[in-house]
């Protein structure tokens, strides 16, 4: 059954109005339409028994009972006379043809003109009520959609109320607990704390203590911040607020300031409770660091009725405020003092046993074939948050659908965390033989010289396959650690520097292939020396300037000189190694450049085969075995490396 609602109302309402309006029969006579010219020959004829004149406008004549005349198909209906209807152009010309009529001895009417005034009732109320309220609807209309929805909070009148969702007992049924979030081991026992202070405050207070106003969550995107914010509220079994900080921006002006305050006198209702307010940067942009933006800024009015509602003359007990952002830095500082968000809480990317934890939740709903290990997964995917590691979950599951797999098996997480970092294989791109030859040539490179240093991340695979925008990668384990030295950075920009040595020496020219490995080196060499302070005439000293909206650089034109000599030297000293190393080793560059040509992918193992041992220990061995190559040969690829244009493409 159809909901009961006014619209209903109005529908039967309006169809009321216009039935009576059509159908509206004022009498029982016949009606029948005829021009003027024909009924002034009735009344000639002598067919016309009585006129009557509505209006001055409508002439009805009524015809003879006994006549003959056949006005309609149809006879006349006994009982009643048939009358015509018809619109007089002048009542004037009218009486003075009745006159006539009357006053010739051949005109044969001699009945009543009778003149009468009549109103259509329900017709003059529809035509006096429905364009008032077409007008209406239009600006309910136009005022709905400028206060950006519809319902409860829709309406110009409710444009500065809060758009919070609520989430409480009645509205959210499946509660998210703690034990639905994965990892992140350190940022629960900091939140814990505040779940504690919400079931029982009484333990806290009788010492003194004040339950902390609010919280920040600090990390990179896809960590798990709002689910971790969505599981203290289900912990604590209190009511949840929650909003975007864009939710309080709106085109009009002091909306957002009235927002705030309508949110908060919300939570005092439902307290104890937790606010929620994803994305606060919108919001809590440092105030004054704009220069687009004057001293009226509704973001900034927004930004200071927060402030207020936080730790202001207004006291608001039992309601905690939990934000999220992963631009902690450039939020106002009267913000993040003590009082306001008293706590920061980082949620970083998961570790090694945190991601064993977040595959084993997103791994649930899968049919799992027995050949899938966790554990391998996990080290498979370092740098993964949580987010990355339910995408590749849900795409192994989409690639063993599609070839008609009963369960997913482990190549199909190998092929999704191919997919996901390398993009999708594109075997039919069409190259020549020389392109073939060359970016084979290139990624052999990469892979002898990151065999022979020993602070280069392990090589894992390697192939000339395309795969997204690349004609060719070279897959590394790379090492989960805390700080890199400066050794270590510079072993890896040799490796990097790798392919375009090896363009150089063994194909006597250069190409766009190496472009991307150009930026990324680029880039490095630049953090190193102007902001980790990792060169010989710059050292110890950082550039690195916080101020979004400062133009200036923090260095000098002599100084910005210096960085880019250093830079420059620091580049041309690590390809100039990485050549050395490549003629050192010419000979197994170039069986490994023949084989990567005729099996188009090579793994680790292949590369040994050819060099011998590693020099020094890699991290595959060390986690695999030195002796289980089965193993390591399945260990997936982890940094997509360059994308391989070549000149054609160009």
């Amino acid at each position: 059954m159809p909901k009961i609602s006014f619209t209903w109302l109005y529908l039967i309402i309006g169809g009321v109005l216009l039935f009576l309006l059509i159908f509206d029969e004022g009498n029982s006579n016949q009606r029948i339409r005829k021009s003027y010219t024909e009924v002034e020959d009735y009344i000639k004829s002598g067919y016309v028994e009585e006129i009557t004149v509505v209006n001055n406008r409508t002439l009805e004549a009524y015809i003879f009972k006994d006549s003959t005349l056949k006005v309609a198909e149809k006879p006349t209906i006994d009982g009643s006379r048939l009358k015509v209807e018809t619109t007089i152009g002048s009542i004037d010309n009218f009486d003075n043809f009745i006159r006539q009529q009357r006053e010739s001895e051949d005109g044969k009417f001699k009945g009543v003109v009778n003149y009468e005034e009549q109103s259509n009732l329900w017709g003059e109320l529809f035509w006096n009520i429905v364009p008032f309220a077409v007008l209406i609807f239009i600006w309910i209309f136009i005022m709905r959609r400028m206060s950006g929805g519809g319902g409860a909070q829709g309406g110009v009148f409710n444009v500065g109320k809060s758009q919070a969702k609520l989430f409480d007992k009645e509205s959210n049924a499946t509660r998210i607990t703690f034990k639905d979030v994965a990892g992140q081991e350190g940022a629960k026992q900091e939140v814990q704390e505040i779940v504690d202070f919400l079931k029982s405050p009484q333990t806290y207070t009788e010492l003194g203590g004040k339950i902390p106003k609010g919280a920040l969550l600090v990390g990179p995107p896809g960590t798990g911040k709002t689910l971790l914010a969505k599981a203290v509220a289900g912990e604590a079994n209190v009511p949840f607020f929650s909003m975007s900080g864009s939710d309080f921006v709106e085109m009009f002006v002091g909306v957002g300031a009235s927002r705030v305050r309508d949110l908060f006198r919300q939570a005092k209702e439902k307290a104890p409770c937790i606010i929620f307010i994803d994305e606060i940067d919108a919001v809590g942009r440092a105030r004054g660091k704009n220069p687009s933006m004057g001293g009226n800024d509704e973001r900034e009015n927004t930004l200071n009725q927060l402030l207020t509602e936080m730790d202001g003359f207004g006291t608001n007990s039992g309601i905690i405020v939990i934000a999220a952002t992963n631009r902690a830095d450039i939020l106002d500082k009267a913000l993040l003092r003590a009082g306001r968000f008293d706590r920061q809480i980082h949620v970083d990317l998961p570790d090694l046993n945190e991601r064993k934890e977040v595959f084993g939740v997103h791994l649930r709903p899968l049919k799992l074939d027995p050949s899938v290990d966790v554990d391998t997964l996990a080290r498979q995917t370092p740098g993964f948050s949580g987010a990355d590691i339910a995408n590749v979950c849900n795409e192994a599951a989409l690639i063993a659908a599609r070839n008609k797999k009963k369960a997913v098996d482990k190549q199909d997480f190998l092929d999704a965390i191919d997919r996901i970092i390398g993009g999708l294989e594109k075997k039919t791109k069409v190259m020549t033989q020389k392109e073939k030859e060359a970016i084979a040539i290139h990624e052999a490179g990469h892979a002898t010289i990151s065999w022979f240093l020993e602070h280069a991340n392990p090589l894992i695979k390697v192939t000339i396959v395309p795969r997204g925008r690349a004609l060719g990668a070279a897959w590394y384990m790379p090492e989960e650690r805390q700080i890199t030295t400066k050794e270590q950075m510079l072993d890896e920009m040799c490796s990097t520097l790798g392919g375009r040595a090896a363009e150089e020496c063994f194909i006597g020219h250069i190409s766009t292939g190496a472009m991307n490995d150009l930026e990324r080196v680029t880039k490095q060499a630049y953090a190193m020396v102007a902001y980790a302070g990792m060169s010989d005439n710059l050292s110890n000293l950082c550039y690195y300037n916080n101020q979004e909206y400062s133009f200036n650089r923090p260095y000098s034109e002599k100084t910005a000189e210096k960085i880019d000599n250093e830079v420059h030297n620091m580049i041309k000293e690590q390809y100039e190694r990485a050549k050395e190393l490549l003629l050192k080793h010419k000979d197994g560059h170039a069986e490994l450049a023949r084989i990567l040509i005729e099996r188009e992918v090579i793994f680790a193992e292949d590369v040994e085969k050819i060099f011998g041992k590693r020099p020094w220990t890699s991290r595959s061995e060390e986690i695999f075995g030195a002796n289980d190559k089965e193993e390591e040969k399945d260990v997936t690829e982890i940094v997509a490396e360059e994308p391989q244009e070549s000149a054609a493409e160009e």
